[in-house]
């Protein structure tokens, strides 16, 4: 989708020639005499129209306004918040039949969050998914002019951002939604290749020789059971000089999770084909970067492959040697996602980075601790941490803190291996961040699971395209922001997360 930004008074609005105008309100904007300030004055005077969020008033061909159709649509105190939910609420008139180009109008001064948030929404709810279906729509919203009263460089500068993340989410949120055998490892690493195409990024891709050269035992244990050749995908991002370190970023790339030997149930198991949920974020981040082109180097890396129960897949109860020379028992085979972060963690070590970040749809136990509001986060550094938690609030893609007290890798210990793939039920999402840790040494690092954010299921089930937006905000900071002078390994939070209901079924624990 194509957006603008344009410098729009109320009367400026009305003379946009388009099929839809919708014209924001709030609670806090001085009406005028022009046709749309009159308008919405008398609707409000008479009880036809309100002030409050998400109320709307549907107009047609009204005189004096060239749109086709016109929504006075209510936005509150007219918070990011507000505006946010304000445009949700009208998906179903920006999806209308005939309505290519819509101006979205704000009647009072936002700012660059506000902006950035009316973007977001109008992306989000306009999103439609047609890699695989037969019969689809002739293409409905082409072009969205968003209006502001005036128009300053920070206000522009949120918007291209915010349009750059909403294509970035748009990348991640396709091939998330993609089934199984449309999302193979060797499609992902060609979608790879073509965002790599960009200036100022490389690409390369290891095959299960390299991979095995490596001595990545734990990634090949999990692939060894599918017929699809796994795949490891190394992007980088080169935007700042060669001397400075990067930022790396690892995504979970299991295109297909049926637990392996240990079988998931088979009710959503269809649901497991968004288990490359982290994948599909590193390859939203990085179109993101190619459109941004910031100062700063970033490293995208991608274990991809399937988790299968062939007669060839690898048991529970047997023992692999990760890169790192570490041995795991593998007592539960559908614990497969620490498995191939593991060996890309270690990997990740050479590039000597300022920090590490991963990301995966790695437990059922986090969809029950945080449902799917907030993702998980763990972290081994507090200064990492704040930075997350920031940008994810000022992305509206938020995340919460969890904790990783020494002793919760109690549960990880084996009588056969240097540790097990699982601990018991309690902490499932801590124990897991603790298996991860074993692998990255001094290094800063986050570890986001989000099994509950990345997908939603039921009537709006589809990818959410989450924590692209997160992670390209944090990134974006990284640009400004002072670079941490040296890793520095901090206590861990102690932070108690009150549980919430699940929304998922025991095929959703997926690790």
């Amino acid at each position: 989708m194509n957006f603008e930004l344009k410098a729009l008074t109320a009367a400026a609005a009305a003379r946009e020639k388009c099929d839809l105008l919708l014209v924001l309100v709030s609670e806090h904007a001085a009406l005028g005499s022009d046709a749309l300030g009159a308008m919405a004055a008398h609707a409000v005077k008479h009880g036809d129209f309100a002030l409050s969020c998400g109320k709307q008033l549907a107009l047609y061909q009204v005189p004096a306004i060239a749109a086709r159709r016109v929504v006075l649509l209510g936005v509150g105190a007219g918070t990011v918040k507000d505006v946010r939910n304000a445009l949700v609420s009208c998906a179903s008139a920006l999806k209308s039949e005939g309505v290519t180009k819509a101006v979205v109008s704000l009647t009072f001064e936002a700012n660059a969050q506000v902006v950035a948030a009316a973007v977001q929404a109008v992306a989000d709810v306009t999103y439609l998914y047609t890699h695989t279906k037969s019969q689809t729509k002739p293409i409905g919203l082409a072009k969205v002019v968003l209006g502001v009263p005036s128009k300053n460089a920070a206000v522009a500068s949120s918007f291209e951002t915010a349009v750059a993340q909403q294509e970035g989410v748009a990348v991640a949120r396709e091939w998330a939604n993609r089934p199984a055998n449309h999302s193979t490892p060797t499609m992902l690493a060609n979608a790879a290749k073509s965002i790599a195409r960009a200036a100022r990024m490389s690409c390369k891709i290891h095959g299960p020789a390299e991979v095995a050269k490596l001595g990545m035992g734990a990634f090949m244990a999990v692939a060894q059971g599918s017929r699809e050749p796994l795949r490891f995908i190394e992007l980088h991002y080169n935007g700042a000089a060669k001397t400075e370190a990067p930022i790396v970023l690892v995504g979970k790339g299991i295109t297909f999770d049926t637990g392996g030997i240990s079988l998931k149930p088979a009710a959503e198991m269809d649901e497991m084909k968004y288990d490359m949920g982290g994948a599909a974020s590193v390859l939203g981040v990085f179109q993101a970067l190619a459109k941004l082109q910031p100062a700063i180097n970033v490293v995208g890396l991608i274990p991809a492959c399937e988790n299968m129960p062939d007669g060839a897949a690898v048991k529970p109860g047997d023992v692999v040697t990760s890169m790192s020379g570490q041995t795991i028992e593998i007592l539960n085979t559908d614990a497969e996602g620490r498995l191939v972060l593991c060996d890309v963690l270690h990997y990740a070590a050479r590039f000597k980075p300022t920090a590490l970040v991963d990301m995966a749809t790695l437990t059922g136990a986090c969809v029950i601790a945080l449902g799917g509001l907030r993702s998980g986060l763990f972290s081994t550094n507090d200064e990492l941490a704040a930075a997350l938690l920031s940008a994810g609030d000022a992305a509206l893609d938020p995340c919460w803190r969890m904790p990783l007290d020494d002793e919760y890798a109690d549960g990880l210990k084996s009588n056969f291996a240097d540790m097990g793939n699982v601990a018991g039920r309690a902490a499932g999402a801590v124990t897991a961040a603790k298996f991860l840790q074993k692998f990255v040494g001094n290094i800063p690092w986050a570890h986001l699971d989000i099994a509950g954010t990345a997908w939603k299921s039921g009537a709006a089930k589809g990818a959410t395209g989450r924590p692209v937006g997160l992670l390209v905000q944090y990134l974006l900071n990284q640009v400004q922001a002072p670079r941490m002078a040296q890793p520095a390994k901090t206590a861990a939070r102690k932070s108690a997360v009150k549980p919430a209901t699940s929304r998922r079924t025991a095929v959703k624990a997926s690790a």
